[in-house]
């Protein structure tokens, strides 16, 4: 067989940059795990978070979820994330469900307390806002439409 040099020096000069793309992509978007502590918080509804969702406060990412499991006494999703470790948190902070717009990715917002005391590893967050669907947020409204009537 008598192969051609050029085309072989060619497919190994694709391969390269193809790489060189893949490492690029991976690092602008964002999708390295953030190691540090781990808090956990419960909710009733998840809508679609998933594990590797973005953990964010202020719109900038502290943190990822990690995991997620049934609580079988309750039936709460209980959703650990890690958070920077240079991040720290009042224990009286709020975790939120949201998407990023109405067919975008959910993640978690936190919203920092006031506490003077910090979250530390193993931590719960207790205050909790459940994610919201299109059907709940037209029910209430559909509510405070008809409530005002009476």
């Amino acid at each position: 067989m008598n192969k051609k040099p050029m085309e072989t020096i060619m497919g190994v000069v694709v391969l390269i940059v193809a790489a060189f793309f893949l490492y690029f992509a991976y690092k602008v978007s964002d999708l390295q795990v953030v190691k540090g502590y781990e808090v956990t918080a419960r909710f009733l509804k998840v809508g679609g978070l998933n594990v590797g969702s973005d953990v964010r406060i202020n719109g900038i990412k502290v943190g990822t979820v990690v995991s997620q499991k049934l609580d079988n006494e309750n039936y709460d999703a209980e959703i650990v994330m890690s958070l920077a470790s240079d991040v720290r948190l009042p224990e009286d902070s709020t975790a939120a469900i949201v998407g990023d717009g109405l067919i975008g990715d959910k993640f978690i917002k936190l919203e920092p307390g006031q506490s003077k005391k910090m979250l530390q590893n193993g931590d719960v967050i207790t205050n909790v806002k459940d994610f919201k669907t299109i059907e709940d947020m037209v029910g209430e409204i559909i509510f405070m439409v008809t409530d005002n009537d009476k």
